[in-house]
Parts: C-alpha cells; sequence; structure tokens
C-alpha cells in the first residue's frame, strides 16, 4: 500500500529491483525571481536503486511546452536542486541526468482524483485512497518527501509512464498526492 521509501526517509529496501517513479508538480500559482510561473506542470520521471538514499538515480524531466524560454530556464534550475530547497536535497541522489523534453501538459484535479497527460508517452491517474469507515483520505505526516512533509495516500488507477528509456505501469501501486508552498 505504501512505498518503503516513503516511511524510511528513502531508507527501506523496496520489494523490486529498481524503483521507478513520476513524481507530478502542478503550479497554479507562482513566480520564480520574479518569473511568473502559474498554470504549468512539470514531471520528474527517476529510476533508483531499491534503497533510494544510496543514490545513482537516474533521472529525466518533463517539461510544460508552454513555458517560455525563461520560464524554462527557472523551472529547470528550481526542480534540478540548483536553487537549493526540497529539490536540492535530491540533487546529490542523482547519478545520470536524463535530460528535459518539452512536451504537451493536461493536468486535472477533482476531488480525489488527479490525472495528467504529459505529451502521447505518460499517462498518470492516482485515486486518494479513503478506507475502512473513514471518511477523508488517509495522510501520512512526518515524511522526507520533496513536495510535502504531509502526503495523501493514494492508488494508481490507470497509468502508464514511458520516457527516458524509463517505461512502467503503476496502475493499483502506491502513489500520493499532496499541494505544496514553497517560499524562497
Amino acid at each position: 500500500m505504501v512505498c518503503p521509501c516513503t516511511t524510511s526517509g528513502m531508507a527501506g529496501k523496496a520489494t523490486y529491483d529498481r524503483c521507478k517513479v513520476l513524481i507530478v508538480f502542478h503550479i497554479d500559482r507562482g513566480q520564480i525571481e520574479g518569473t511568473d510561473v502559474n498554470g504549468l506542470t512539470i514531471g520528474v520521471v527517476a529510476d533508483t536503486p531499491p534503497v533510494m538514499i544510496e543514490g545513482n538515480w537516474r533521472v529525466g524531466v518533463l517539461l510544460d511546452d508552454k513555458a517560455t524560454k525563461e520560464q524554462e530556464d527557472k523551472l529547470i534550475a528550481v526542480f534540478s536542486g540548483q536553487k537549493g530547497g526540497s529539490m536540492g536535497a535530491a540533487a546529490p541522489l542523482i547519478g545520470e541526468m536524463l535530460g528535459v523534453k518539452r512536451v504537451p501538459m493536461k493536468y486535472s484535479d477533482k476531488g480525489r482524483e488527479h490525472k495528467v497527460q504529459m505529451g502521447p508517452d505518460v499517462h498518470a491517474e492516482v485515486e486518494d485512497y479513503v478506507g475502512g469507515g473513514q471518511e477523508t483520505p488517509i495522510q501520512l505526516v512526518g515524511v522526507a518527501h520533496p513536495a510535502n512533509s504531509t502526503l495523501t495516500i493514494a492508488r494508481g488507477t490507470h497509468s502508464h509512464i514511458n520516457a527516458f528509456g524509463i517505461d512502467f505501469e503503476p496502475t493499483g501501486k502506491s502513489a500520493f498526492s499532496a499541494p505544496f508552498s514553497w517560499q524562497g
């Protein structure tokens, strides 16, 4: 139900030979050093060893094709860790940068359902998990994650990711959703 890396500070060993992940950030509103990045979406695709904290991650970035060159430069600086912050903490774990690819993006966030289409080869849908007699989704609190220290547990409902030579289908597997708000 929940990836061991999430609850162990990335020190838990996964049950797979490699962990393949997609982290999507949709920016409702924001700016980076005075550059407006409202409405843009960015995705980080990663292939990691089963113990993520060991590093040697293979990472590619999918960038919203609506971004101007100035927006692209600012977003890449933040999401590659060059500006420090949450993504800066993950930067030393990257062993191979697979590149940046600009693709059309469609993002929707409706209640418990979150969907993204990134070009023709990346489609991810997750649904926040409500278990037992609960009325609200279950959350993990106090975790080390670049988006937020509180994550809503979700599951992949219909997904296939094929980018940068990383191909996986997380349908039925662990997923999360979380708002993010970074200051810098």
